[in-house]
């Protein structure tokens, strides 16, 4: 072996062309593979890098591996360049706010009132006349609009105070790392369709070069190696046309721009709907309220509105109370009222979801601040899921190209 002039038959060497386009859309179709799979380490972990898909004897999808830095990166570009909370939060009119939460806050004060008041003063509340409870009942109608709206207004000026966004948003996706799958799967759909179907078409034209090399070469060597360089040029070639070149650039007439970046409008229109739909959506972000990090700060908050709201409704039997219990008993009544309100609030907020998920706009607004972002900055959506391991999914390419040429050099040319 070594330089001859077509030393196997003529089939063998037309059949190197096929096999190195089948090599290259098999390490394509792996390499996007075990970006996204397995959700969960996969394997015997001996040994780890932190944040690393591989270990010893296994591996996890680079994208679940790295869900927590994946989510903060589209965060902050989120928060950077597509929106504030303090301004999507200022779109809601407290007073508007106050009308939807109405009806539901009266049936709450009606039976938290009942319930304390039997247990603090029984016997003086059900002597109580009808028209000082009617009083009490009107008194709740008129001052809980006043209680909703200034709620609101303060929880608008502090809301960074009482809502930590980030902490919302990459705990959903860490929770849920098939979520993140899903955002980068459906935002690179067609790219990652032209990653598999152009690891044919690449690894066909390099396996031309193959050919012609082995038909004056055939050292054993040669076609591993060529398989190597199949794999990695396949993959590398393919990563490297969807996000380069990052502004549109003249070529002999042509214009070129990576493919993502050409999609700019459609793609901002599936991220928005993905992330609005499944994590910056009204419910989760009150829950993030009611038992995030800074729900403490928020609980404060509603509890000195809730205390002023609480000794304007009861101030008709403050003397009754008072005289019946002592002003140290009648406090603690109207502490415990106070409590109730807070306790039971989160249970009626969902009467307030859609005017307020009408209100903050929160889809239209990130899909049209991410359609004007410069190509340099929406190149950051999608380019985080391979940029930090490109590198291991080319070499990975390479790899496999590898093996299959060596299966290639003992079954066609032994």
């Amino acid at each position: 072996m070594g330089f001859g002039v077509g030393d196997y038959a003529l089939w063998n060497y037309l059949v190197i062309p096929f096999i190195a386009g089948g090599v290259g859309y098999i390490t394509n179709v792996l390499a996007l593979q075990m970006t996204f799979l397995p959700i969960e380490f996969w394997g015997i972990e001996l040994f780890r890098i932190r944040d690393q898909p591989w270990g010893l004897f296994g591996w996890q999808g680079i994208i679940p591996t790295k869900a927590y830095k994946m989510a903060s990166i589209t965060f902050d570009l989120m928060t950077r360049k597509l929106f504030s909370i303090r301004e999507i939060f200022g779109r809601l009119d407290p007073l508007q706010f106050s009308v939807e939460m109405e009806d539901g806050l009266l049936l709450l004060m009606d039976s938290v009132l009942e319930e304390v008041a039997m247990e603090y003063m029984p016997t003086v509340w059900t002597k109580l006349p009808q028209d000082v409870k009617d009083e009490i009942v009107v008194m709740t109608d008129r001052e809980s609009q006043e209680f909703l709206t200034e709620f609101m207004k303060d929880m608008q000026l502090h809301v960074e105070e009482v809502i930590d966004i980030k902490d919302m948003t990459v705990s959903a996706c860490v929770a849920n790392k098939p979520l993140v799958n899903k955002i980068f799967q459906e935002c690179g759909e067609k790219e990652f369709a032209f990653i598999r179907q152009s690891g044919f078409y690449f690894g066909f034209l390099f396996g031309c070069i193959q050919m012609a090399v082995w038909f004056v070469y055939d050292e054993d060597w040669v076609l591993p190696v060529a398989g190597f360089l199949v794999g990695w040029v396949t993959n590398y070639l393919a990563l490297k046309v969807i996000f380069s070149p990052t502004e549109p650039k003249n070529i002999c007439g042509y214009k070129f721009q990576g493919l993502f970046l050409k999609r700019q409008a459609d793609v901002s229109a599936t991220f928005a709907r993905i992330i609005c739909v499944e994590i910056l959506h009204v419910k989760a972000m009150w829950e993030a309220i009611f038992t995030g990090p800074l729900s403490a700060n928020f609980f404060a908050m509603l509890r000195a509105h809730t205390l002023v709201f609480t000794e304007k409704l009861i101030v008709e039997i403050k003397p009754l109370a008072v005289a019946a219990m002592g002003a140290k008993k009648y406090s603690e009544m109207k502490e415990a009222i106070a409590q109730k309100v807070i306790d039971k609030i989160p249970t009626i907020i969902d009467q307030s979801y859609e005017y307020t998920q009408e209100a903050l706009q929160m889809e239209s607004t990130i899909r049209s601040k991410m359609q004007e972002l410069p190509s340099k900055d929406f190149e950051g959506v999608l380019h985080p899921a391979f940029e930090e391991d490109e590198i291991t999914l080319i070499f990975l390419g390479g790899v496999l190209g590898a093996i299959v040429g060596v299966i290639q050099l003992f079954t066609l040319f032994n």
